[in-house]
């Protein structure tokens, strides 16, 4: 007599059925984390700022309107131009209030590779030019926030709703998209490579200081207090 049809074991069936969709979902999931978080290109197309704050041939956000003329030229990731504003940086709004300078600060991207591919130093100069586009006024207190909150250098950056929150601190609000999109990224990227080098430097580096026009070295910055002998 032929054996009976050995049972179908569906409950084992089922629960591996169950773990393969589980294992599918875990691998969406994860393949969708890692898209979400992933930095978006750097946008290669060229779109100057319009402002008139902007001094569009030379990338500097105009600040005062003294008859001398003091350019900075700075990474958001750089630690040394975190020291210089730290040094500087009341002495230097102050010639700007009182009227003695005309402060260009050109924000420049030469550490991208130091924010573990998020590109920090581009989308951070970005945003100092979303500000001035939207409140010139705001672009000094902008640096200042961001140098007073500027993530270590090797570290992931702020991510873009932490700039948008610096840029909400000193009034300016409704440039999400120009800071998301990387509206000014592509002017970034043209803008560093025309940075002056300093006297004995090799390359372009960070912080670079032009005093009417004249870039100096950082060994010839005056005592804090002193800047002002710089335009004698």
């Amino acid at each position: 007599m032929a054996q009976g049809a050995r049972k179908v074991n569906w409950f084992a069936i089922w629960v591996s059925a169950a773990v393969v969709v589980a294992l599918v979902l875990v691998a969406v999931l994860v393949v969708t984390l890692n898209n979400a978080s992933a930095p978006k290109p750097v946008p290669t197309d060229v779109n100057p700022p319009t402002s008139a704050g902007i001094e569009v041939e030379t990338g500097a956000i105009l600040v005062g309107d003294g008859e001398n003329r003091l350019d900075t030229f700075v990474d958001f990731m750089c630690p040394i131009c975190n020291q210089f504003e730290q040094v500087y940086g009341a002495e230097i709004e102050s010639m700007v209030d009182d009227g003695s300078i005309t402060l260009g600060i050109h924000p420049i991207s030469i550490l991208d590779d130091q924010s573990r591919g998020t590109q920090f130093s581009t989308r951070a100069a970005n945003a100092a030019y979303c500000v001035a586009e939207a409140d010139p006024d705001a672009s000094l207190p902008f640096l200042q926030a961001m140098f007073a909150n500027q993530p270590a250098e090797g570290s992931s950056g702020l991510t873009n709703n932490e700039i948008l929150e610096i840029a909400s601190g000193v009034g300016v609000t409704g440039i999400d998209s120009c800071v998301n999109d990387g509206k000014f990224a592509g002017y970034v990227t043209e803008m560093t490579p025309q940075t002056p080098i300093q006297p004995g430097s090799q390359g372009i580096g960070t912080p670079t200081v032009a005093v009417n026009g004249e870039v100096i070295s950082n060994s010839q910055l005056p005592e804090p207090g002193q800047l002002a002998t710089l335009f004698e």
